[in-house]
């Protein structure tokens, strides 16, 4: 693995994967300012591949078939990340069309992405499990940029205009650090000649606040076509990097988030029969991260699923988790870690993820070396600390 920087202050890793047939390079740009009006960095993504200077959109379209490149930009809470996957053949071809698509973009096709996103966050939020999701982010993030839920979106993107998008993105490009990972067998100094023109890679101070702190709150939707009721209830917890984060991943994995040999699962589904589906979920930011709790449940087992929901929190509350339950929670959590980072794409992905929210590009490392040296009391104690009466709790029912 190697580190350097192009003229233009971009940090790079490239870590040589020796005989892979394809390449895959992950660029992602911080994000330091929250958007103007809910959804003008989402439609801003979705433009990033309608189109440049040099080609419409039919054509990138069939230039990214023909030469079997897998071309993406997606839109993160606190980046954009630019990515693709390729033949080792096609490297300088790909990272042309990068290039292409980051500085000449013409984003011209914005009524018309306008319209069809509408329509797409329309036909989303049929969905109660969906409907549930978008009720209790925008609770929990009240107010705050984390919270523009699809919702929050449909009602603000009329607001959004060509001009305010373009000029979005240029502030991103010019003011956000920008990390870059390549992952593969190819010749890594084509980059300089390729990227290292891009505007200078910056640390400037995000203008994104902490989320403020929660009081108990208890949000519902009464959606008459459901046929089962959707709970949803969270925390706010500390992010990825606190000395916390590694902690807080087990427990996760111990509550519900390691299928069937979760708590979760064993007590609610399996032992009470009250769940089609039950999970937990620690979701991070660059500034906040939420503990979830979800079930869905016939609807008149509510207040049971709640309760139960209650009892499973209690008991990792009071009494400690045994060293075996522990041990088969950190073998699951890194089993699960070497799964999804077996593909060159998957590497780079993470690597830079990782670089870019200010940590190593090797932290997998690091995290699985605090893994191991958690202890049960650590778990119950963080337990204690953050599953408190501050929640939001979301339902979904017919």
């Amino acid at each position: 693995m190697r580190e350097f920087k192009l003229k233009n202050n971009v940090s790079v890793c490239v870590k040589q994967n020796k005989n892979t047939p394809r390449a895959a390079l992950t660029l992602n740009i911080s994000i330091n300012k929250p958007e103007k009006y809910a959804g003008e960095y989402s439609i801003m993504n979705r433009l990033l591949l309608k189109g440049t200077k040099k080609y419409s959109s039919e054509e990138l379209s069939v230039l990214l078939d023909e030469n079997a490149i897998d071309f993406s930009c997606e839109m993160k809470s606190d980046y954009l990340r630019i990515r693709f996957v390729c033949l080792n053949e096609d490297f300088e071809k790909a990272l042309s069309i990068m290039q292409d698509v980051i500085l000449n973009s013409t984003f011209s096709e914005f009524e018309k992405e306008r319209v069809k996103m509408k329509g797409e966050l329309t036909a989303e939020l049929d969905s109660a499990k969906v409907k549930v999701s978008d009720l209790f982010t925008k609770t929990i993030y009240k107010d705050h940029y984390y919270g523009h839920s699809y919702t929050k979106v449909l009602e603000e993107l009329d607001r959004v205009t060509q001009d305010g998008v373009i000029n979005s993105y240029k502030e991103i490009l010019n003011t956000g650090k920008k990390t870059l990972v390549l992952v593969g067998d190819v010749d890594s100094e084509l980059l300089e000649k390729y990227l290292g023109d891009l505007p200078e890679s910056k640390e400037n101070k995000s203008l994104i606040e902490a989320p403020c702190e929660i009081t108990q709150e208890y949000s519902e939707i009464i959606k008459e076509d459901a046929n089962q009721a959707q709970i949803l209830q969270g925390w706010l917890v500390p992010t990825i990097g606190s000395e916390e984060y590694p902690v807080l991943m087990l427990l996760n994995v111990i509550l519900g988030a390691s299928g069937l040999s979760s708590r979760l699962f064993l007590e609610l589904r399996e032992k009470k029969g009250l769940a089609y589906t039950v999970r937990s979920a620690y979701e991070t930011h660059a500034k906040s991260a939420v503990f979830s709790i979800y079930i869905g449940t016939e609807p008149s087992n509510i207040k049971t699923s709640i309760e139960g929901f209650k009892e499973e929190i209690e008991k990792i509350k009071k009494v400690p988790v045994s060293e075996q339950e522990l041990k088969n929670a950190v073998n699951n959590l890194i089993g699960k870690q070497q799964f999804v980072t077996e593909t060159n794409s998957q590497q780079a992905n993470m690597m830079a993820y990782y670089s870019i929210m200010g940590k190593p590009y090797d932290y997998q490392q690091e995290v699985r070396k605090l893994l191991h040296s958690v202890t049960p009391e650590q778990i119950q104690n963080i337990a204690n600390k953050y599953f408190t009466e501050n929640y939001v709790l979301s339902v979904i029912k017919p």
